[in-house]
């Protein structure tokens, strides 16, 4: 039988592109949303086969959803050999300004919503003593990002609840992956356009397509099972190092302010 394929955050973006990107390669994908509306019509509207694809309504900060559905897919196909947390949530905005809900907002969605379904999902991949778990990051893991605290905060614990778990499923026969991703192409980054806080997101040479994230799956995260996965490479580097010696990125930091604001502008005219 070929293998199952969860994934998390599929009527928009990157999780809607993998869901097709998977079922082509003889995949059977979970494609899971809060927004099953949305989820439905792309169902529909892309014929996603449904001997393929099994989709299904998930709030992600409900370990009940996650609990019940995978019963669910248990009980239609028997096993999960793949968990890809793709669901996210990023509102810009400087901590001085934000609302307290804003804090629950960006830990639900991005923390607990994923160390739910690294749990309990993994708990069964023990169990099948095999499994594949990816967690969708961002080189705002990496290093802190002025406008996006909530976000990097976030996805900062994402990096390292992956990489301690790593460690813990290893034995079972389970991987753990990161991926570590710059500005993709997709409604997230469009929201983004119009905040003055967002624009670090902007001061890459180069935005990503749902595409790259693709290949890197593919090419690189199923056959290896890497720890972490930077894409662009130099990106995550120099992420790193503005990590490594916070004290020093002082003038970087605005710099890279002003090249981000400087393609907000280009963005707005296109």
């Amino acid at each position: 039988m070929s293998s199952v394929v969860w994934i998390t955050g599929c009527a928009s973006g990157l999780g809607k592109h993998l869901v097709e990107a998977f079922y082509l390669r003889g995949y059977r994908v979970v494609a899971t949303d809060i927004n099953s509306g949305a989820l439905t019509r792309h169902a529909l509207t892309e014929r996603w086969p449904d001997d393929s694809v099994m989709c299904a309504p998930l709030d992600v900060t409900s370990a009940e959803q996650w609990s019940a559905l995978l019963s669910d897919v248990l009980e239609k196909w028997g096993q999960i050999d793949y968990l890809l947390n793709v669901a996210g949530y990023l509102k810009p905005g400087y901590a001085h300004q934000q609302s307290l809900d804003e804090i629950d907002r960006h830990l639900d969605i991005n923390v607990k919503g994923l160390m739910y379904g690294c749990q309990l999902v993994g708990q069964q991949m023990t169990k099948q003593k095999s499994g594949h778990i990816i967690n969708i990051a961002s080189t705002a893991a990496l290093a802190s990002v002025p406008g996006l605290n909530l976000y990097s905060a976030s996805k900062f614990a994402v990096r390292a609840f992956s990489l301690a778990i790593r460690h813990e499923l290893k034995p079972y026969g389970v991987n753990v992956s990161v991926i570590c991703p710059d500005a993709i192409q997709t409604p997230m980054l469009t929201l983004q356009e119009t905040y003055e806080e967002a624009a670090m997101t902007f001061s890459g040479n180069k935005v990503l397509k749902v595409e790259d994230i693709e290949l890197l799956i593919f090419d690189r995260v199923i056959p290896k099972a890497p720890a972490e996965a930077m894409i662009p490479f130099s990106r995550g580097v120099l992420a790193k190092l503005g990590n490594l010696f916070p004290g020093l990125t002082d003038r970087l930091v605005v710099f890279l302010q002003e090249k981000g604001k400087k393609a907000q502008r280009s963005s707005y005219k296109s």
